[in-house]
């Protein structure tokens, strides 16, 4: 089974999103570096708009985790309210 992953730019910013994507993925596997966040799921990630904004505490596009997103593999599939990145079977 491979992992996908995303990566984003370790701040505060990012904290919240990270936060949430452990919520709703509970496979998920952290690896912080100094300058950078990783989040490795095996075979399917869903990031969702609501976990986010539960944890930002504000209405979130998910648009704007692309700011501070670093990379990313797997084949990505995005609505307005859940951005997935899975490996087609």
């Amino acid at each position: 089974m491979s992992n996908v992953f995303i990566a984003f730019q370790r701040n505060e910013e990012t904290r919240a999103i990270v936060n949430a994507i452990v919520a709703d993925n509970p496979t998920a596997v952290i690896n912080e570096q100094p300058a950078m966040v990783k989040i490795d799921v095996p075979q399917r990630m869903v990031i969702r708009k609501s976990s986010i904004e539960q944890e930002i505490g504000r209405e979130f596009d998910l648009q704007e985790m692309h700011i501070n997103l670093i990379t990313l593999t797997g084949n990505i599939d995005e609505t307005e309210d859940e951005f997935t990145l899975s490996w087609a079977q």
